[in-house]
Formats: structure tokens, C-alpha cells, sequence
């Protein structure tokens, strides 16, 4: 999988990263790379399914895909 990354200047000093197709996902880092570095981190946690999370209906059918 391919991610667009938003690497912006923070004022404070370093950098703030984000990924526009996955809200909320951002991180930053005192250098571009570093920022890139946990970006990615984050794009990675993100993407990581938690089923515990899930509220789903009993009635519900759930099934997976494959990209």
C-alpha cells in the first residue's frame, strides 16, 4: 500500500506528518525523517484491525476482503 504523507513545520520546531485518506492519523518528529519514521509507525497501527473494538449486531454478518 501506497500513503500520501504531509510533512508540515511545526512552530514550536520539528515537524507535524499526516495522512489525508486516514483520519486522525498523524505524528511528528524533531526532524523530517524522524516525522517519517513515526508516520509510518502510525500508518501501521492504524491499519491494524482490533476486533475487540468492534460493537457489532448479533444479526450482523461479518466477512473479510481482500485488496
Amino acid at each position: 500500500m501506497r500513503f500520501r504523507v504531509v510533512l508540515e513545520e511545526s512552530e514550536e520546531g520539528g515537524y507535524t506528518a499526516y495522512v489525508p485518506s486516514l483520519p486522525g492519523c498523524i505524528s511528528e518528529g524533531e526532524t523530517k525523517e524522524e516525522a517519517l519514521k513515526n508516520i509510518q509507525e502510525a500508518i501501521e497501527l492504524y491499519l491494524e484491525p482490533v476486533e475487540d473494538d468492534w460493537i457489532v449486531d448479533e444479526r450482523a454478518v461479518v466477512q473479510e476482503i481482500e485488496l
